[in-house]
């Protein structure tokens, strides 16, 4: 199952991405049915595969139960059990009683690779083999520069806001506040109204106020974008999620941003744009969250920082006023615009990936020689000698 981006990579997809992109708790109650489906579907693809490593990504719930259906169909059949990586650890350090989960997964899962580099300790304190490989988001870094321009970026990207202005249409003066509501359709119907509702409060204080979103690429979420768009009195900029250029340039062009608590939140990071972070989600979504969860941030870089370096709207709090009035402060305040900036250089030193030449970026690999022993095991006649990925939730930008 993948995204657009990998089906332009020739990656033959058994199901579209989005019939697993659902977040929330009672959000995924008109899915289950078609999620058990889909399950059933990509086991037995994978056992008819026979191959022997599969790496499957992110979404954890889909994805653990897949490798334990894979374990049990091979010990059915007969056949020898592949190697299964999975890629991105389950947040298991944010929720009361998840570290006790992990040694769950040591029958299901032979290697993790986490993007965290607190993870891989965890997880090899309860048993399971892990590496930290570095976080995806800066990807973006490693595509726009490359060689010494790398080491010389500092983890930023900067993008090119004249030549955003110029494509659109937008005057110098204008002011334009960028809008990441999400990349899955139950967080942009949360979401875009309330951001919306925000910029009708703004536009009085702004000169010529512009929204600029960023669109994933996915059917579903540009239908709601544009629906809900489309009555707002504040001109609109979409651009296309696939696009990095286009949103960096924006991003460049832009004096703030409102961003739905996620990866997102990283990019903004990147591009050093000053930015409020905000979520909403169903009542029982947030009263779980409320009560399971174990740390007193929602944002990454909070999170790591251990401190509000991001302004955070949360739950009920999360209001359209509220909102407004957080962007202002945060429009005035240059002092609070320098904190971000500042946390964000920390932030991405703390995510970089364990290199040894970042321009070469050659990873170090450690405690995983049963891993490689496993792929270097002579192939069987007749079966496959090439990887079966599973990728769940390829693209961790939005």
């Amino acid at each position: 199952m993948s995204n657009l981006l990998e089906l332009e990579e020739g990656l033959q997809s058994q199901f579209p991405m989005e019939d697993l992109a659902v977040m929330g708790v009672w959000e995924l109650v008109p899915h289950i049915q078609k999620f058990w489906v889909r399950l059933k579907q990509a086991t037995q693809s994978a056992l008819d595969f026979q191959a022997h490593v599969i790496v499957t990504v992110d979404s954890k719930g889909f994805s653990f139960r897949l490798l334990k259906y894979i374990r049990a169909g091979c010990a059915q059949r007969g056949l020898a059990c592949p190697v299964c990586v999975h890629y991105v650890a389950p947040s298991f350090w944010a929720w009361k009683g998840g570290e006790k989960r992990l040694k769950g997964l040591r029958n299901i899962v032979d290697h993790i690779l986490c993007i965290l580099p607190f993870e891989e300790e965890i997880c090899k304190m309860n048993g399971l083999a892990a590496t930290f490989v570095g976080h995806p988001i800066l990807e973006d870094v490693f595509n726009k520069y490359a060689g010494d321009n790398l080491e010389r970026s500092k983890w930023k990207v900067v993008g090119d806001g004249a030549k955003f202005r110029k494509e659109n249409g937008l005057s110098a003066d204008a002011t334009i506040i960028s809008l990441l509501p999400g990349s899955r359709i139950q967080e942009v119907d949360h979401m875009l109204p309330i951001f919306g509702q925000a910029l009708g409060e703004l536009k009085h204080n702004f000169n010529d106020l512009t929204a600029a979103i960023p669109v994933a690429p996915n059917e579903q979420v540009a239908k709601s974008v544009k629906k809900f768009t489309e009555r707002w009195t504040v001109p609109v900029v979409l651009l296309s999620g696939e696009s990095l250029e286009s949103i960096y340039n924006a991003f460049d062009a832009s004096i703030a941003a409102l961003s739905t608590s996620g990866t997102a939140v990283l990019q903004l990071q990147l591009a050093r744009l000053p930015c409020v972070v905000a979520y909403r989600a169903s009542l029982l979504t947030e009263w779980l969250i409320q009560f399971r969860t174990k740390l007193s941030y929602i944002s990454l870089p909070n999170i790591l920082m251990d401190s509000t370096v991001l302004p955070e709207a949360l739950f009920s709090e999360c209001t359209p006023s509220r909102l407004a009035i957080m962007i202002r402060q945060l429009v005035q305040n240059e002092h609070l615009q320098n904190q971000q900036a500042i946390a964000a250089e920390k932030i991405f030193d703390i995510l970089k990936p364990p290199v040894k030449h970042l321009s070469g970026v050659s990873f170090q690999w450690t405690n995983s020689s049963q891993l490689l022993q496993k792929l270097r095991a002579p192939t069987p006649s007749g079966s496959h000698t090439i990887p079966c990925l599973f990728s769940c939730r390829f693209s961790l930008k939005y």
